[in-house]
């Protein structure tokens, strides 16, 4: 697919960006009171729109440092991009972070890929010809108890607001799973279900482009994607719920009991 290829390139660039930064000054500046930017979120995103707008010019763009960009209306396709999935990892040299870039048309999000440079993992995937990660085809575990699934998730950055309803999540999934972990980058949390080296992700509070990419990543290795009432989902809501299918029910059911 032209597309997914595309995404691979452009991906695999911006990763060595962020490779040229790894043991270097940051220069790290606060969007927030915990969300951080580095000179590499700037440098990476600016050569991913070069790119996309030297090759489809007719494509809208939409990017986590920049905004919304390109065509007005994206009716030929919108590239959804974030260009350093992961800042405060990264800005502390610690090892899972990502570039995110996924190709969404008429509503629908067709392609995406997912590059771990610290590790060269290139997860991909578009709609009908499956996904991969360095030509391995993905399938999602076949756990099919919670009790004996590891589950991912991340905090919101608004987390101060929300401290009840996060721990009380994370509380009731430490009691119902084997185990969580929350290592802080949510593209690459999808890739890791799709590859089963996880078998469940959830987190609220999250943009399109945390989730564009791996959202199709994951379904094309057979896992399910909803929102936390298990309703199908969208980039553009603020709630997801990803497993390997099998243990889909009991995260929703384990959701519903709780603040949200």
């Amino acid at each position: 697919m032209e597309y997914l290829d595309f995404a691979i390139d452009v991906a695999r660039a911006a990763g060595d960006v962020l490779k040229h930064y790894m043991d270097r000054e940051k220069q790290v500046a606060l969007k927030g009171r915990a969300n951080l930017v580095t000179i590499a979120d700037k440098e990476s995103e600016a050569l991913v729109i070069r790119r996309i707008l030297e090759r489809y010019p007719a494509h809208a763009i939409l990017a986590e440092e920049s905004g919304i960009s390109g065509a007005d209306a994206g009716d030929e396709g919108k590239w959804i991009i974030d260009p350093l999935d992961g800042t405060t990892n990264f800005a502390h040299q610690f090892p899972f972070f990502s570039v995110s870039i996924g190709f969404e048309k008429a509503g629908k999000v067709l392609c995406g890929a997912v590059y771990d440079p610290w590790r060269d993992e290139m997860f991909s995937g578009a709609r009908g010809l499956g996904s991969f990660m360095n030509g391995q085809r993905l399938r999602v575990s076949n756990i099919d108890k919670l009790g004996s699934g590891l589950i991912l998730t991340g905090f919101p950055y608004t987390m101060r607001e929300k401290m009840k309803t996060a721990i009380s999540q994370f509380e009731g999934f430490l009691f119902e799973s084997q185990a969580v972990r929350r290592a802080g980058s949510a593209a690459l949390d999808l890739g890791y279900v799709a590859l089963g080296r996880a078998d469940g992700f959830w987190e609220m509070d999250l943009h399109p482009w945390d989730t564009a990419a791996g959202l199709v990543i994951l379904e094309e290795a057979g896992g399910r994607v909803t929102d936390f009432a298990d309703n199908p989902f969208s980039i553009y809501g603020k709630q997801i719920v990803a497993s390997n299918g099998r243990i889909h029910d009991e995260m929703v059911a384990v959701l519903t009991r709780l603040p949200s």
